[in-house]
């Protein structure tokens, strides 16, 4: 084969594997919608099972079921006849994939399911095949031509198969009202989870705790007198007006600049004559993505973080950011 050859085969794959997942909208009818609502209501476990190459899909919807709201076990066909058909709890809805329908496996798992009284979802080519006709909803893909150059190896059906799962379970997400807030809860160690965790959630300087804060009315020696008690060192203090609102920042860089080009008694001065003068800052319940994001532009280390009425409930460091694995590397001193 010649490289333009390698290349139109590779393009007839895709271009077929397209087409299998543009042809699954057939299969948005009634009974699709219907198994979105009853997914939805469902009390227990969705249980998904397929053998051979759907069986693969079938574990990846599962998981992705689960991650977004719906409780989801992938069940093994081969282990189930075997016993682990005994997992199946009141109130589990059992959705099998079969682009054939009528694996040896996949008809034993039926007769078993329809005796427990479990509902059946099938996703399957054809309404009329064993699973079709035994299933209380079915999902029909319709006949499928493969991307395989023999027609044989599971491809295009898989594919599809894949996207029309996906389009059931993130349908229901958006059915239960399923947020980003969520979606973290699910996802706590992913780089996903990670940029939804909000600032309150990361920061580690709070107020009443270990949070660095003083009045603009305060001498320099004075606010660092009075931060000097907290166990745990920021690179900055933040600094409030009469009314407890944030009116500046002044940080070690600050502190180097004044002793290295002041005059002698430059910690007698007036804080707010050398403090930074509105301070960029973040509420707490805003994205620590969106922190990391303003600390990136603004080249800076420290954000206040305020309330609605910018009164100072915390602070977040680079090292929030460094400890959650959001940044690589630190923003420049």
């Amino acid at each position: 084969m010649t490289d333009q050859d390698i290349q139109r085969s590779a393009q007839a794959v895709i271009r077929t594997e397209a087409a299998a997942v543009g042809a699954m909208e057939r299969a948005l009818n009634q009974d699709f919608i219907a198994s979105a609502r009853l997914l939805l209501a469902c009390p227990a476990t969705l249980l998904l099972t397929g053998v051979g190459k759907a069986g693969h899909i079938a574990r990846k919807l599962s998981a992705t079921f689960s991650s977004t709201g719906t409780p989801s076990h992938f069940l093994s066909p081969t282990d189930a006849v075997h016993g682990d058909l005994g997992c199946i709890r009141d109130g589990d809805i059992v959705m099998i994939l079969s682009a054939s329908g009528e694996s040896d496996e996949i008809v034993r798992i039926i007769n078993i399911v329809r005796k427990l009284g479990h509902q059946i979802i099938a996703m399957t080519a054809s309404r009329s095949s064993s699973l079709g006709r035994h299933a209380d909803l079915v999902l029909e893909m319709g006949k499928i031509e493969e991307a395989c150059p023999l027609g044989l190896a599971p491809s295009a059906s898989t594919t599809a198969m894949l996207a029309l799962g996906d389009a059931l379970a993130l349908t229901v997400m958006k059915l239960r009202d399923f947020r980003a807030e969520d979606f973290a809860i699910y996802h706590p160690a992913g780089q996903l989870g990670r940029q939804l965790i909000h600032v309150g959630e990361a920061m580690t300087f709070r107020l009443g705790e270990n949070l660095p804060v003083a009045s603009d009315k305060l001498t320099v020696g004075e606010v660092l007198h009075q931060v000097s008690t907290i166990k745990r060192r920021s690179g900055a203090v933040i600094l409030v007006d009469e009314a407890g609102r944030l009116s500046g920042i002044f940080t070690d860089g600050d502190l180097r600049r004044l002793l290295t080009s002041g005059p002698a008694n430059a910690l007698s001065r007036p804080v707010r004559d050398v403090m930074g003068r509105t301070p960029k800052h973040v509420r707490n319940d805003q994205l620590a993505s969106e922190a990391m994001a303003i600390m990136q532009k603004h080249r800076i280390d420290e954000l206040p973080v305020v309330d609605a009425d910018r009164r100072p409930v915390g602070l977040i460091d680079v090292q929030d950011l460094v400890v959650l694995r959001m940044l690589d590397v630190e923003p420049n001193q």
